[in-house]
């Protein structure tokens, strides 16, 4: 078997990526955040499995597995400790913006409250609050779309802008979705990580697929009336035998296991 290589490894992350960071540009998180975030997570699990025998991986290792700098290693260490979410505090310039509108002397009046700023001008202007935002990279016109659309500020009938939220978030999305998609997502990421490193000892975790690419946009209602009736059929099903298994939550159970299956839908 032919070991894959950093570039395919990397082709292959690109892919899942995708859909995940339009998840993530949905809900406003900034590469910053990410970017943040996934040092954060590279060296939590170079720490945790890459040690050796059931110990933690030492500092200097971490750094090497990571490509960080032991001092950074150490400090998001540290904030693992504490349970603190390792976070630059960097906020999108959007956010940014929204905040100073509420806060800064020049665009609140003298209640506090946010003026409703014209577009352009050198002072009490929005063009300005953006400038003092350190926006000069951004088009004031197409940062305006973009909040309009999130319904953070409104266009006035004489061209002013009124700030309606403090918090940009590009389009709501539900919590609870929010938390089935990782749920969902770690699962699969989990399975297919298991079968891609697993020894020869480990059995493979159950992994397939149903996928054709020569289905006609017209039968879709179909497949969806079919993958909706079978899939919930056979999630039933196994959920029966699931419940079968279990033992009462009164009993001591020595390394209970959280064991499942999931069905999604493939369309590209």
């Amino acid at each position: 078997m032919e070991p894959a290589t950093t570039s395919q490894a990397l082709g292959a992350a690109r892919r899942w990526l995708k859909p995940a960071i339009y998840v993530l540009l949905r809900c406003g998180v900034s590469w910053k955040e990410f970017a943040e975030l996934a040092k954060s997570v590279y060296v939590e699990v170079a720490t945790e499995r890459f040690g050796k025998r059931g110990r933690p991986t030492n500092v200097s290792r971490t750094a090497v597995l990571t490509g960080l700098a032991r001092r950074d290693v150490r400090k998001y260490r540290e904030k693992l400790a504490a349970s603190e979410a390792p976070t630059s505090g960097y906020v999108a310039k959007a956010s940014l913006l929204l905040s100073a509108w509420h806060l800064d002397p020049e665009f609140v009046d003298k209640k506090g409250s946010p003026r409703q700023l014209p577009v352009e001008g050198e002072r009490s202007s929005f063009e300005a609050l953006l400038k003092r935002c350190g926006g000069a990279d951004v088009q004031a016109t197409t940062l305006i779309k973009e909040l309009v659309a999130a319904g953070c500020v409104s266009r006035r009938a004489d061209g002013r802008l009124k700030v309606l939220r403090r918090d940009y978030i590009p389009s709501s999305i539900d919590t609870q979705m929010l938390r089935l998609w990782a749920s969902a997502i770690e699962g699969l990421a989990k399975t297919g990580g298991h079968n891609l490193t697993r020894s020869e000892r480990e059995p493979p975790r159950f992994q397939r697929e149903a996928v054709n690419d020569r289905i006609p946009a017209s039968a879709m209602k179909d497949f969806r009336r079919f993958l909706e009736q079978e899939g919930q059929a056979f999630l039933e099903r196994m959920d029966a035998w699931l419940t079968e298994q279990q033992v009462p939550p009164a009993t001591k159970v020595e390394a209970p296991l959280r064991v499942g299956v999931g069905v999604y839908h493939i369309q590209d």
